[in-house]
Formats: structure tokens, sequence, C-alpha cells
């Protein structure tokens, strides 16, 4: 391996750590939160989603997401690609009641972030949907129906990962009542 390639590698784990810090300190995650995060491997390293998918990068890009939020408590959810109808890869602990479905994903089918955190999570399922309190899509993967109801756009320091678009959000919860509710 060249050491341009070590230097890209190394800048892909560092910005989705930071990236991941981020929303969590603005969304107020806390141990036993979830994070959703839809990512092309394609896109971050400079080809089309769903056509140059790259397992080196969604290490990278996984890898410093899960460090991230494993050092806090919260929960990483891996959105896989359409050809799984975007199920999710999450550690079995995080959603105990879920009901869990019945598939591998693989770089092809399901994508080559999905892929690698089914293969690095220390027990797996795959779960069809789950309602995550914040997420990141990156390169345009629509994660929104893997959040709760109300999502918040957040801006983070950073806009790319590698060459993808970064889009953040987090989660409240819903406004209810009339003129005389109050909220915090």
């Amino acid at each position: 391996m060249n050491a341009e390639m070590i230097t890209m590698k190394s800048e892909l784990y560092r910005q989705a750590q930071q990236a991941a810090n981020e929303l969590a300190d603005v969304a107020g995650l806390k141990s036993g939160d979830i994070m959703v995060i839809g990512c092309s491997s394609s896109e971050v390293a400079g080809g089309v989603i769903g056509h140059n998918s790259s397992l080196e990068a969604a290490a990278e890009v996984s890898g410093g997401i899960y460090d991230a939020l494993s050092a806090r408590g919260i929960y990483l959810a891996a959105q896989c690609c359409e050809h799984l109808n975007r199920a999710i890869v999450v550690e079995r602990e995080a959603a105990p009641n879920a009901e869990t479905v019945w598939v591998v994903p693989q770089p092809k089918a399901g994508g080559s972030f999905a892929t690698t955190a089914y293969r690095t999570f220390k027990d797996p399922v795959m779960l069809e949907e789950i309602k995550a309190d914040a997420g990141m899509d990156i390169g345009g993967t629509l994660i929104g129906m893997h959040l709760k109801r109300v999502a918040v756009p957040v801006r983070l320091s950073l806009d790319h990962i590698g060459n993808a678009i970064l889009l953040a959000a987090r989660t409240r919860p819903k406004y209810i009542g009339g003129e005389r509710a109050k909220y915090e």
C-alpha cells in the first residue's frame, strides 16, 4: 500500500470520527441511543453511488464512526443499500425485542458499509426498520425512513466525507397540544 493510499484512508477515518462526535454532541445523544448511518462507499471513494463499491473506504468510515460511538455507549445502525430495501445492521443488544429478518449484506447487495458493519459487529442482526435518535447520510443514501418521527437537520463542520456529500439530522419529540401547551 502506497503512502498516498494510507494518508487517504487515515483521513476518511478522521473525518468519519469527527462527524460522528459532532452529531452526537449536537443531538445530545446518551448511552443506549442509536445513530443510523447510510454510507455510499462508492461516493466516498469518488465514484457513483451503486457502481464503485469500496470495502476499503467503507472500513475506514465505519471504523471512525464505530470508535466514536462505542466510546460513548451509542449504537451504530448501518443502513443497507436499496437492493436490500435499506435494511439495518445493528448489534442485537441495541434492539433486543425487534423482529429480525434473514439476510447477510454483501458489497453488491447491501453495500460495502453494511457488509463491513455486519462483519465487525460482535453479534449483528438484521432489521427491516429502526427508529434512530440521529443519523448521517453519507453520499445520498436516504436515511430518513430510519429516524424517529421529527427529524431536524444539523449542519456539521464537515460537509463531505471523502468525496461524498454529508447530511446529518437529530430528532426531537413531536410538539402536541394547542396554544396553551408549554414546551421546554
